[in-house]
């Protein structure tokens, strides 16, 4: 069912961590270890506030993070700390699995439908993710931090002159949800370990792969 409403809409906003690449357990552990010096118990605490804010920007989190581990969250501080999780992240990133049939789908599909990539990701290492998994050429756009996911869709729909009835947004995290649903697109939830209470609340259609 929601692989078919896929392939029948002509625009498609996809989310990247956990829909592209299954890269969330990468995300997990770094976070996990960039807080370890502050002890196991915050560091377990930073793991699994990350899991469960799947679409919150690395900068809003580590704004968090810090004052939880008593530091005072000063700009130059959470940039100190983002750079940091980027050396940790980014190549894990680009070799982590594929989500099952993600790949087949975009080479087979591109063609006939556009494709538009929003994400928590800093727009310049998304880019440069892309770039050498070599799928930046299926995508119209690519928007990533500091742009907010519901800005994001605002902004394709307005720049690129679509309308919400003929696009679908397909994400893993309640903020991929509430971007669709505040702009009035619809959406489905790739299902992952790490949403199984989103996938009780969500009245969406599911999917687990692009199988």
């Amino acid at each position: 069912m929601g692989i078919k409403i896929l392939k029948d809409a002509d625009y498609i906003i996809w989310d990247f961590d956990g829909v592209i690449k299954d890269s969330m357990k990468v995300k997990s552990y770094a976070f996990e270890k960039l807080f370890m010096p502050f002890g196991k118990e915050l560091s377990k605490n930073v793991r699994l506030h990350h899991e469960n804010n799947g679409g919150m920007s690395r900068f809003d989190k580590l704004h968090i993070y810090l004052e939880l581990a008593g530091q005072e969250p000063l700009y130059s501080l959470v940039n100190e700390y983002a750079e940091k999780f980027s050396l940790l992240v980014k190549q894990k990133v680009i070799d982590s699995d594929w989500v099952e049939g993600v790949l087949d789908f975009l080479k087979t599909n591109h063609k006939k439908q556009e494709y538009f990539l929003v994400t928590a990701t800093p727009q310049d290492e998304i880019e440069e993710i892309m770039i050498e998994l070599n799928i930046m050429t299926y995508f119209v756009d690519v928007i990533g931090a500091p742009t907010k996911k519901i800005d994001a869709v605002k902004k394709i729909l307005k720049q690129y002159s679509i309308s919400p009835n003929n696009s679908i947004m397909i994400g893993d995290s309640d903020a991929d949800f509430y971007a669709a649903n505040d702009n009035c697109v619809s959406f489905i939830l790739r299902r992952t370990k790490y949403n199984k209470d989103l996938q009780k609340e969500l009245n969406c259609p599911k999917i687990y792969n692009f199988m």
